[in-house]
C-alpha cells in the first residue's frame, strides 16, 4: 500500500489512516491543530481518502508538500482504494465531534486495523481502548473533543506499536470483536430475560 499511495515502504514505520469525508464534523479542526506537531515530531505516516471542505483538502495537500514521505492525501473516493487503506494500515483515526453509529471503524477492526476514535455515539459502543493491565481492549478512545487529548492518545497507540506482543494482542481483540446482527439479537435476548427475571 505505501508503494502505490508514493510514501517509502518502511515496514517498521506506522501507517495512521482516515478514510473519511472531510467535515468539521468527523474532527478535522482537531488534526489541524496538531497536524505539524504529528508529523514534525513522530516517525509516521499518514493517509487520506476523501472529499469535502475544500480547507481541509488544502490541509492534507499543504502537509503532502510540507512532509514528503510522510502524506499521501488521496482527495477523491475509491471504494477499492479504501478497503487497500483498511487493510494496509496499522491505525485508523475517527475523532468525530459525533457519529450515531459510525462503519468505518468496524470495518477497521475487521481488518485489524486499530481505531483511535473520540468516545461519541457509535464509536464509544463498539472501541473499548487497550487495557494494559486486563489486556481487553480493541483500539484506543479519547472522551473530550480536545486536540491534544487526541494527540495524547495517538502517542500512546504509537507507543504500543512498537511492543509487538501488546499490538499483536490488540490486533487480535480487534479482529475478534463481534458487532453482528446475531450478536445484538443475543444480547437483546439476555437483557430481556434478565428484566423479566428469568
Amino acid at each position: 500500500m505505501q508503494q502505490k499511495l508514493g510514501l517509502p515502504v518502511r515496514r517498521d514505520v506506522p501507517v495512521i489512516a482516515m478514510v473519511s469525508r472531510l467535515v468539521a464534523s468527523k474532527g478535522l479542526d482537531l488534526i489541524a491543530h496538531i497536524i505539524d506537531e504529528l508529523l514534525g515530531h513522530e516517525d509516521v505516516q499518514l493517509v487520506v481518502l476523501g472529499t469535502g471542505d475544500a480547507k481541509y483538502q488544502r490541509l492534507f495537500e499543504q502537509s503532502a508538500w510540507q512532509y514528503p514521505g510522510k502524506v499521501s492525501a488521496n482527495l477523491c473516493f475509491n471504494e477499492k482504494l479504501a478497503h487497500q487503506i483498511y487493510a494496509g494500515a496499522d491505525i485508523f483515526l475517527m475523532p468525530s465531534l459525533y457519529e450515531p453509529c459510525g462503519i468505518g471503524q468496524l470495518i477497521a477492526l475487521r481488518y485489524g486495523t486499530l481505531p483511535i476514535v473520540r468516545e461519541t455515539g457509535g464509536l464509544k459502543d463498539t472501541v473499548l481502548s487497550y487495557n494494559k493491565y486486563t489486556g481487553q481492549g480493541n483500539g484506543f478512545t479519547f472522551a473530550h473533543f480536545n486536540a491534544h487529548d487526541m494527540l495524547y492518545t495517538i502517542k500512546r497507540a504509537l507507543g504500543m506499536f512498537y511492543d509487538k506482543p501488546v499490538w499483536n494482542q490488540i490486533v487480535h481483540n480487534a479482529m475478534t470483536s463481534d458487532y453482528s446482527w446475531q450478536e445484538s439479537a443475543k444480547q437483546y435476548a439476555g437483557l430481556y430475560e434478565k428484566l423479566a427475571g428469568r
